[in-house]
């Protein structure tokens, strides 16, 4: 799990081959403009959905996990909070992994919280279960899903 700044991305570019390209692509795109849902960037190897929804608050956000994407979560704007807690610690899985949308849930509760605001971002890899819309009152993020391999 990463935590950093739009401004600070360029020193984690080096982590995986497209983050460079996804870091460009954050930083030169009208985010608030496109529309809600998966707007593509490179087919299924990189491509970017945009949320609108209002937070949940800590106690109704669900710890997930994926396998073949790494996420980038930047706040576009709104007060987001990201639980988070290592994937091999999560005991309590609800249903069987989704393979068609690369996702399972868990009951566990995320062992940290982190604050996320605006033109900030939080990097997930497989090992990150992450629970999202912790925050409160109205959100817009961008997504950017990075394929593993």
């Amino acid at each position: 799990m990463v935590l950093g700044t739009l401004a600070q991305s360029g020193r984690y570019a080096a982590l995986h081959p497209a983050f460079a390209r996804a870091f460009a692509f954050l930083a030169s795109t009208d985010l608030a403009a496109l529309e809600t849902g998966r707007n593509p960037i490179d087919g299924d190897a990189l491509f970017v959905i945009i949320d609108r929804k209002d937070g949940r608050g800590r106690e109704h956000a669900r710890l997930e996990a994926h396998r073949r994407y790494i996420d980038i979560q930047l706040t576009v704007s709104g007060e987001e909070e990201i639980g988070w807690t290592p994937l091999a610690s999560c005991e309590a899985p609800e249903g069987a992994f989704d393979e068609s949308k690369d996702i399972v849930f868990f009951g566990d509760a995320p062992s940290a919280w982190l604050r996320v605001p605006p033109a900030s971002f939080a990097i997930f890899f497989p090992e990150d279960a992450h629970a999202p819309l912790g925050g409160r009152g109205a959100l817009v993020k961008a997504i950017v899903k990075i394929a593993v391999a």
